[in-house]
């Protein structure tokens, strides 16, 4: 071992002291996942589907092969569902905290930032924060397991660019969204991207598939491509509020293997399919 003189050792922590931390890098401790369950749904492309979160009781009635509602839908919702052979998918929020959620209050006050501008009772996460995030976001996910759904939309996930009262970076949300793949899968419940076009090349690997807003209208649902292109489902949502051209989106989504389907704003039980 070559021994170096101590003032070369003072100089080197000296330096090390004062160098910024890359702006990337996230401080805060990531909680470890346990390790994936044994198997998990995989949706393939061109399946059917109904997204349905306004409030009230779930419409069973529509025909669709895979059903997007809320976590805390009754169980006897999701039991119907099932007896017909649909997939569920449950819908819960990690990028913002909801007032009106029976977990609301177990938020820290730390993690809670700006107003989610638009939707009342809504404030942005510090996603960074996956150490206090961890207990309950893992409850919910332990809630949609018990509730036997099939797999998890995780809302707001694409957060960074957004006015949060947070310094968030790419690869804060990309660390985030990364953990929670790892905690649905060691549940034995698929997870999706949600909009998030950017982050397609870096989580395709981990993501099942892929739920989008307006992407038709913006002109983006060909980046979401590639999950086609490796056999994942893309559900595509386009809204009545918008002066989109469903027909054409429809084309489009058959050209290209993506289920369109046409939605008002709330998510209530309207639904216009493809023809």
């Amino acid at each position: 071992m070559i021994r170096k003189p101590i003032l070369f050792w003072t100089l080197i922590l000296f330096l090390a002291a004062c160098t910024p931390a890359p702006e990337n890098m996230t401080p805060f401790p990531i909680p470890s996942s346990p390790p994936p369950a044994a198997e998990w749904w995989h949706p393939a492309h061109g399946l059917t589907w109904q997204w349905e979160l306004s409030e009230g009781s779930v419409d069973t009635s529509v025909v669709a092969q895979v059903f997007d509602i809320d976590l805390y839908a009754d169980q006897s919702v999701i039991d119907t569902l099932h007896s017909r052979g649909v997939k569920v998918i449950c819908y819960i929020s990690v990028g913002s905290w909801e007032d009106w959620r029976p977990d609301a209050s177990q938020f820290p006050k730390q993690v809670l930032g700006s107003d989610y501008e638009g939707w009342p009772g809504e404030k942005w996460l510090d996603i960074r924060r996956i150490d206090l995030l961890a207990p309950i976001m893992r409850a919910r996910l332990d809630l949609c397991r018990a509730k036997n759904f099939d797999g998890v939309e995780p809302d707001n996930i694409e957060i960074y660019e957004n006015k949060t009262g947070f310094p968030l970076t790419y690869p804060d949300q990309l660390a985030y969204a990364h953990w929670l793949a790892d905690e649905a899968h060691a549940r034995g419940l698929a997870i999706g991207l949600k909009n998030a076009p950017d982050m397609v090349a870096d989580s395709i690997s981990f993501f099942d598939f892929v739920i989008t807003e307006d992407c038709y209208y913006y002109g983006w649902c060909g980046r979401m491509l590639p999950f086609i292109e490796a056999g994942k489902a893309i559900f595509a949502a386009e809204y009545t509020d918008m002066d989109v051209d469903f027909e054409a989106a429809c084309a489009w989504g058959r050209d290209h293997k993506v289920s369109f389907i046409f939605k008002n704003r709330n998510l209530d039980a309207w639904r216009q399919t493809c023809p």
